[in-house]
């Protein structure tokens, strides 16, 4: 009767232990989304399939390079990315980014989070990112087929800076900005389909 009423209390605590460890994870999980409320996406129809498409867009320096180019968009400035041994094609992969943007200073660090091949992928900022117009993020993108091609969307949850100087400029160029990335990320992924992607870019059903 002792070992039997032993064990019931040792599963009783194990239960109430695991049922309070996946209560405090889905916590964590609903704060993390909420602390991203930001919302933004492009699109394209590309004539080739997930597999082929995720072959090409897995690669990050391809996929950032709208960053790496001086515009006025960027202020005058580039941004170099460096990737690990992973190459950013690996859950735990990590992505630095630095460069000058506007005269400053500036960096962020990026860890793969999911990579579901061909169709889907994800990465977020570790830690604080020293940017302008926007504050921690996810970015990421996802192939559907359609017919003999693919859906590719690209998007981005974000929140706005924390300083007040920052805030007040994400506040005014976040959505902007946010927007100018996805699609141009979206650009320089189809680049290699050109001759067969489908001119809209943002909203396809």
């Amino acid at each position: 009767l002792d070992l039997a009423t032993h064990l019931h209390s040792r599963t009783t605590v194990i239960l109430r232990s695991t049922a309070w460890a996946n209560s405090k994870e889905q916590n964590m999980t609903y704060q993390r989304l909420n602390s991203l409320p930001h919302h933004d996406e492009s699109s394209a129809l590309v004539s080739a399939s997930p597999d082929h498409v995720f072959a090409v867009i897995d690669d990050h320096e391809r996929l950032s390079s709208h960053m790496s180019q001086s515009s006025w968009r960027m202020g005058g400035g580039r941004m170099k990315t460096i990737l690990d041994e992973g190459r950013g094609q690996a859950v735990g992969s990590h992505i630095r980014v630095s460069g000058r943007v506007f005269g400053l200073e500036l960096s962020l660090d990026e860890v793969v989070t999911e990579r579901e091949r061909p169709i889907r992928k994800v990465w977020e900022t570790v830690g604080s990112p020293r940017l302008l117009v926007l504050g921690p993020y996810r970015m990421g993108f996802q192939l559907t087929p359609r017919g003999s091609g693919s859906l590719l969307r690209v998007f981005i949850d974000y929140a706005l800076p924390t300083p007040w100087p920052e805030r007040w400029l994400g506040r005014v160029f976040g959505g902007y900005y946010a927007h100018w990335c996805t699609q141009r990320m979206v650009n320089d992924a189809v680049r290699p389909f050109a001759s067969s992607v489908n001119p809209r870019l943002a909203g396809v059903a």
